[in-house]
């Protein structure tokens, strides 16, 4: 069987080990994967080169309305193209439902979008801003046996966020059903308090931002939220997780043997609130919710993602024009409430890490892999074809030179923001190659794929939702009915 392409002499690595092989590609799938294979159609040297699994960003909003109404910078061809010159294979964004919208219409619509114009892979999570009985019974069961298996829910923003009670049914939804719930978990009366005073004194620069999303209430909003979880011993994924007393208390209750998980991104590991301390609105490049803390907050992501406590590193690419369409809707005259917020990553999730992290011996490359790919294929039901380098798995690789230079810049860039919060930073190594189901995408810092050639992948049922505990929110409510009929 002669193969579509082989990929030569590489130095392999997947989350588990690293070792030296070819790898034999046919009709988009790894089938062999041996030293000195026969050649294929196609040959790729990759001699002095790390071959890794193409990454999966699990966190990205691309074409989309946020909660304040104002419309992603990146539209899906923008979003993928930046997405695959950072090494990224799949990416799953959100398709989001803001109250009054119905959920079958909100998932066909984004589904045009992306089949229109993504040259990656992709799924999709949903946003639920209104769980009410339709959404429960009818629209979010038909979601998920098409393949849209996780939701994500918000404890703040005025016009997303969910109540304690309403958390509680869609973790029972999501338990029933095999979904995944996804939390952005930040107190929202805590924020709104804190911010009313700064507005009050006239403290409406960026930096304030910083100060109204108190690290207490992250910490508050994810105890709570584990609080919840464990109540019905159902999974859940606490998203962008930025301060240290809240990698411990994740920590802390999966010592319990709570069933949470987490995610963090690269502006907790590499900006911190002075960065939002810049002359006039220049801070509002780097707001973000939670925003970035401290040195020791840093420092505390960093001992998550290496033991395990942070388990996928997403970009959580929020992208906003500095400008009247994005970050500054009322010009010079823009206060911190009023901001976009969100910073762009998509591209430079990815040599970000291998650079400040590989290259320095902070991770592993194995952990390398198992943060940016392995486990998010894992944790959303998208693995064994994704996120692995294997036999039966999709051609989805990048190979990345340790050595190459890069000073970041937002002109050598994909995406269409206009600005990166990195600018300036040199980092070492970069994916140079990069494949998708087998298509040589990207190489020679070119793009080798069509508008509209990347594809929808349904998702299975997230490894989380696998792996139950004794117990689940079933048999604890049987267990109340049960005592109160006694």
């Amino acid at each position: 069987m002669p193969f579509d392409l082989t990929v030569r002499n590489g130095r392999i690595s997947t989350d588990t080990e690293t070792f030296e092989a070819d790898i034999g590609i046919k009709d988009g799938v790894i089938v062999a994967i041996e030293k000195n294979l026969p050649p294929g159609r196609e040959d790729i040297d990759a001699a002095g080169r790390w071959v890794l699994p193409g990454g999966i960003d699990s966190h990205v909003h691309v074409e989309q309305l946020s909660g304040m109404g104002v419309m992603c910078a990146d539209d899906f061809h923008s979003a993928t193209v930046s997405a695959v010159f950072g090494g990224t294979t799949t990416i799953i964004p959100f398709a989001a439902q803001h109250r009054g919208m119905k959920i079958p219409e909100v998932i066909a619509d984004y589904a045009m979008l992306a089949r229109e114009k993504a040259v990656i892979d992709y799924g999709f999570h949903l946003i639920l801003a209104n769980p009410d009985q339709t959404a429960l019974t009818v629209d979010l069961p038909e979601a998920i046996r098409n393949g849209i298996t996780s939701l994500k829910v918000y404890m703040t923003y005025d016009k997303l966020k969910l109540d304690d009670y309403q958390l509680l049914d869609v973790l029972e939804l999501a338990d029933r059903e095999g979904a995944l719930v996804m939390l952005h978990a930040e107190n929202h009366d805590m924020i709104r308090w804190l911010a009313q005073r700064l507005i009050e004194r006239g403290l409406k620069a960026p930096k304030f931002h910083g100060v109204a999303h108190d690290p207490l209430a992250e910490t508050e909003a994810t105890f709570r939220a584990v609080s919840l979880s464990r109540l019905l011993d159902v999974p859940v994924l606490i998203v962008h997780v930025a301060g240290q007393e809240t990698v411990k208390v994740i920590r802390d209750a999966r010592a319990l043997g709570a069933q949470v998980h987490a995610e963090s991104c690269p502006q907790y590991l590499f900006l911190t609130a002075d960065d939002l301390d810049q002359p006039g609105l220049e801070g509002a490049k780097f707001c973000c919710s939670p925003p970035p803390r401290d040195g020791a907050s840093q420092e505390a992501v960093w001992e998550g993602l290496k033991d395990g406590t942070l388990g996928v590193f997403s970009s959580d690419h929020a992208p906003y024009r500095f400008d009247e369409t994005g970050k500054l809707p009322k010009g010079e005259q823009t206060g911190f409430k009023d901001m976009a917020n969100g910073v762009p990553g998509i591209e430079l999730r990815m040599p970000l890490l291998f650079s400040e992290g590989v290259m320095t011996g902070r991770i592993s490359i194995e952990q390398f892999v198992a943060l940016t790919s392995t486990n998010h294929a894992r944790m959303y039901g998208l693995a064994p074809k994704k996120g692995s380098i294997a036999i039966g798995a999709d051609a989805d690789l990048a190979l990345w030179n340790p050595e190459r230079e890069t000073t970041i810049t937002w002109s050598m860039l994909h995406d269409n923001v206009g600005y990166t919060p990195y600018e300036g930073r040199t980092l070492r190594g970069w994916p140079e190659v990069v494949l998708s189901r087998g298509r040589v995408v990207v190489k020679d810092d070119a793009l080798n794929a069509e508008r509209g050639s990347g594809r929808y992948v349904p998702r299975g049922k997230p490894e989380p939702m696998q792996r139950k505990a004794v117990g689940t929110s079933k048999g604890a409510l049987s267990a109340w009915t049960k005592g109160m009929t006694a």
